[in-house]
């Protein structure tokens, strides 16, 4: 080797100031390493950072006390200069402390005792406690006799002694391949020792700064100090366990907290009972009592890892004791399920959206995900296999492995993974001695380098050390978030699915239990799906023990998962041989997503759904500068829908046309609706649109049938109620009216008699029995009602709306408009009732008062026998009925010399009261709030329950479907949507008893 830039960058040195300091140092003369000096600079180069430790080392050689000494032993051990350089070039932090105290670089030498295995006592001598005596906090405990800022002082040179020396050897395979590699598990055990020792010697300060004798206290670590798997760097939670709990021990306990958080680490004691806000000290009988009564899951989670670590040491142990068969028994409670994915939620909620792809504990696929998973198993299965119970995550994981919770292959590779990621985390941490768990921008070369080559990282052939961290992160990464996704349930389907002997297997008890404990309501059920799913050896098997654990994990977060699974089974057994269904789900994991949410939610969308899998492939995310699949226009819909009836030939062939384009139709309103793609008023045009469409269709398609040339008059469909308003649910029928004019020369009676033959026929296709939502026009708003003629011509209905029209009568005719057959005939009858439904004049007070009556009468007689007025959405207070007749009122009073007012549409009509004066923007706001949500739950029944429903359910899982189905949280309180229900329809009913019954 001679000196040349060439040389210098060969051994990682870039700085200016590189080559003047190995002159200095002594390491070469002339043009030629000094002797003995290769092997040093050898080593200097594989370190993380040459430029780093090089200087490092420079002013550590100005500081020792015998420069000699050490220049001697860096050439002539080994292990050295494997932990020196591997140190200095891995912490600035350490090597700072190592300069400051340069007599320390004799304990990195080889044969050097090893201090690590008494970090209690180097702790507590430091203070000047005895470690031989009864442990402080407990009765004749021993005190320190070091205080205040000296104490704090000693601590800390004591505790960064002691963490040079676990970094050294934890680095020392960096720095010198020939020494052993340090395990991750064993780095972690020891940080967590080296914290419960320095809490042990604060608590001997502490005690000794009280000048009194205390009471008992123990320390209880939590987190990863309890867990034995603490960073380099991290909070140390703790909980205080007193006797008694006075001011006294709540001052000793503040002490505690105050030296070790100056000297050390942070000391968090917000895992207490009620966090901040509560005591710091409590009894024992005051922790039990608390987690007994007032507990949250979280709080059961957290326990999983408390272990004493400082104190006394019987109090301590009596509160493990207390505590562990609460934690246990934690999966059992009504509310784990829903507090474990909230808490799920709000841990991925708290990342960084810029910081996401480089968080290492927080991130997709981080550190997090690991223990979230492995803990939440734990707590199902900890409660009869006491094998599981270990506060440490590696070991928990393995412990399910062995037990067969989790496949073999999983465990291992999950450990693999979160041993890479903590190495990666612990070499953050150990730069500058910060909480940090951030990788390095892609910008950062450099810090990405050094981190590489802190991990122990070499090229690849393919990429440089920079390209592998990249690869091994992402690699990892991707491999624990899918692992988290599955781990719940491919043990599950391992069970299920009769795999080979040699397998891991979860037992079927053991399986039941995590699907209960997962919100299944029947377990057993559901392991009958998984294995009806996932038996033989078929591709479509196959394909499903993949699918399974994501699709399982998005049932579990729906309202209803038992139901759910139920209709995935249906929907996956109708489509076997729809070769691109199991392809689509697996290739495009929105559709699954969406998938899922929809089974767990709805039982009107798998019902439609075998019937019209092609709506599967609209769930697919919007391609780029396209608008999502499920909200198409509706007019072109119905275009394509009356084409496509046009070209068949005989009236049957048309009708199971119509029938098939309108169920797909509602299945894609239905998938928009529940997947918050389309609006209440997109759904209720889609709906409409598609109903008109259908008719028309059906219309045409029986007129050719007839094959009456000429035929003997004109026909027009006249829409009422909610399909002339455009309003219709998915349960609604059609209301219609049926109106003919003879041509031709034709009479009266052959147009009626020729119209009526095509009207009955239109029905009759429509209505035929079929498992789509019902088709039914109904025509019972026709003059004389049941009784009366289905069609009749214009002159017949001028002549009775002259003579015998009633109020109800023109109140129906409010909503009238044509919607399907000759149009020039529609607009001629709807010009023809203007004058009987828009009177110039207004309606006078009798009117005002019958209408009122008949109001009445209606709710009082039409509400089923039980119903509950009050979440009743059609004739509930402040309902549909409620504000639509309030409407019409005002539209028969006023409409007359208000043009604005004569609209089919209730909320139409609503804007137009209020800029007429009529209602004042408060009164049309509650009302239309009303209208809207009654609207929208009247469909979400439907949606749920798959059947026409007025009521909305009173509780149970129907409930919260229903609640999911309006939008609000699935796995949140389905009684705050009962709330907001109750609270709009009484507001808007105030409204109506001021307006519609003037009281």
């Amino acid at each position: 080797m001679t000196r040349t830039g060439t040389s210098l960058a060969r051994l990682g040195l870039t700085e200016s100031w590189a080559e003047a300091t190995l002159d200095e140092l002594g390491w070469w003369v002339g043009d030629r390493p000094a002797d003995g000096a290769e092997e040093v600079m050898w080593a200097l180069a594989r370190s993380p950072d040459p430029d780093l430790a090089l200087r490092a080392v420079e002013r550590l050689a100005h500081a020792a006390s015998d420069r000699n000494e050490f220049d001697a032993a860096l050439r002539s051990d080994p292990g050295l200069r494997g932990r020196l350089f591997a140190l200095l070039g891995s912490s600035s932090a350490l090597g700072d402390h190592l300069v400051t105290h340069p007599d320390r670089w004799h304990r990195l030498v080889t044969d050097a005792p090893d201090h690590d295995d008494d970090a209690r006592g180097a702790m507590l001598r430091a203070v000047g406690a005895d470690p031989a005596a009864p442990p402080a906090g407990s009765p004749g405990g021993s005190a320190a006799t070091l205080t205040g800022s000296e104490a704090i002082a000693a601590l800390r040179v004591a505790y960064r002694d002691e963490l040079l020396l676990l970094a050294a050897a934890d680095l020392a395979a960096v720095g010198e391949p020939d020494l052993p590699v340090l395990a991750l598990e064993d780095v972690a055990a020891r940080l967590a020792d080296l914290a419960a020792a320095a809490l042990q010697a604060a608590l001997a300060v502490a005690v000794a700064e009280a000048g009194e004798e205390p009471g008992r206290l123990a320390i209880i670590a939590m987190g990863k100090t309890g867990g034995h798997e603490l960073n380099y760097v991290s909070d140390v939670d703790v909980v205080f366990v007193a006797e008694p709990a006075d001011q006294a021990q709540t001052r000793l306990a503040s002490r505690v907290m105050r030296i070790a958080g100056e000297a050390c680490f942070q000391v968090d004691a917000n895992l207490r009972p009620e966090g901040r806000q509560g005591a710091l000290v409590r009894t024992l009988d005051g922790h039990v009592s608390y987690y007994k009564r007032w507990a949250k899951t979280w709080e059961f989670q957290a326990l999983l890892k408390a272990r004493p670590v400082a104190g006394d040491p019987e109090l301590g142990a009596a509160y493990a004791e207390a505590v562990a068969p609460m934690v246990w028994n934690a999966a059992g409670r009504d509310d784990f399920v829903a507090d474990v994915q909230a808490m799920r939620r709000r841990v991925e909620e708290h990342i960084r959206p810029d910081h996401a792809e480089r968080e290492l504990k927080l991130g997709p696929g981080g550190l997090r995900d690991v223990e979230f998973a492995v803990q939440l198993l734990q707590l199902v299965h900890g409660r009869t296999d006491e094998a599981l119970r270990s506060p440490s995550t590696l070991e928990a994981l393995a412990a399910l492995a062995d037990g067969g919770y989790v496949g073999r292959d999983d465990g291992a590779n999950l450990a693999a993974s979160y041993r890479f990621l903590r190495l990666l985390e612990h070499r953050l941490q150990l730069q500058r001695m910060r909480r940090t768990h951030l990788l390095p921008s892609q910008n950062d070369t450099h810090g990405l380098r050094w981190l590489a080559r802190a991990a122990r990282l070499r090229p690849d052939g393919r990429h440089d050390v920079v390209g592998v961290l990249v690869a091994e992160w992402t690699r990892n990464s991707r491999r624990v978030r899918r692992l988290h996704e599955k781990l719940f349930y491919r043990p599950l389907l391992t069970a299920v699915s009769r795999l080979s002997p040699d397998s891991a297997r979860l037992s079927e008890a053991a399986a039941a239990a995590r699907l209960g404990a997962l919100g299944w309501a029947s377990p057993e059920g559901a392991l009958g799906h998984l294995r009806a799913l996932t038996s033989g050896v078929s591709r479509a098997a196959s394909i499903q023990h993949t699918l399974l654990p994501v699709l399982l994990d998005e049932l579990a977060r729906s309202p209803d998962p038992d139901r759910g699974l139920l209709a995935y089974r249906r929907v996956s057994e109708a489509l076997a041989t729809t070769p691109w269904y199991l392809r689509l789900l697996r290739d495009e994991g929105l559709v699954a997503e969406r998938l899922m949410r929809l089974l767990g939610t709805s039982a009107l969308v798998p019902d439609l759904l075998v019937r019209a899998p092609e709506v599967l492939r609209l769930l697919a995310a919007p391609t780029t500068g396209h608008a999502d699949e499920l909200a198409r226009d509706p007019a072109e819909v119905a275009g394509s829908l009356r084409a496509t009836v046009a070209r068949q030939q005989d009236p049957d062939s048309a009708a199971a046309t119509a029938r098939s384009m309108r169920r797909h139709e509602i299945l894609r309103v239905a998938c928009g609706d529940l997947l918050g793609v389309l609006d209440l008023e997109q759904v209720c045009t889609a709906l409409t649109s598609v109903w008109v469409a259908v008719l028309q269709a059906t219309l045409e398609s029986v007129e050719r049938a007839i094959g009456h040339e000429p035929p003997p008059a004109r026909l027009a469909v006249i829409g009422m109620g909610r399909l002339g308003g455009a309003e219709l649910g998915y349960a609604s029928d059609a209301d219609v009216m049926f109106v003919c004019e003879p041509v031709g020369g034709a009479s009266d009676h052959d147009a009626v008699r020729y119209s009526t033959t095509v009207a009955e026929t239109v029905r009759r296709r429509l209505a035929a029995p079929s498992p789509d939502p019902a088709l039914v026009v109904d025509a019972d708003l026709r003059p004389e009602g049941r009784s009366g003629p289905l069609v009749r011509t214009i002159g017949s209905y001028r002549e009775y709306y002259s003579r015998w029209s009633q109020a109800w009568e023109a109140q129906a005719l409010l909503r009238a408009t044509v919607v399907a057959g000759d149009a020039d005939l529609g607009r001629r009858f709807l010009h023809m009732v203007d004058p009987i439904r828009y009177p110039a004049v207004g309606i006078d007070a009798a009117t005002v008062t019958e209408i009122r009556r008949i109001k009445a009468r209606v709710d009082d007689e039409r509400l089923p026998r039980g119903a509950d007025r009050s979440t009743h959405t059609k004739l509930g207070h402040g309902g549909l009925a409620d504000v639509e007749w309030t409407v019409q009122l005002l539209q028969m009073q006023h409409a007359g010399d208000i043009p604005e007012l004569r609209t089919t549409s209730t909320l139409e009509g609503l804007r137009e009261a209020r800029e007429a004066g009529l209602l004042t923007a408060e009164d049309a706001s509650e009302l239309t709030a009303g209208w809207t949500m009654a609207t929208r739950a009247r469909n979400a029944v439907m949606l749920v329950k798959g059947k026409p429903g007025d009521q909305l359910p009173r509780s149970g899982r129907e409930l919260a479907a229903v609640a999911a189905a309006m939008g609000y949280p699935p796995d949140g309180d389905p009684g705050v949507f009962l709330d907001d229900y109750r609270r709009t329809t009484r507001r808007a009913r105030a409204v109506v008893e001021r307006v519609f019954y003037g009281w």
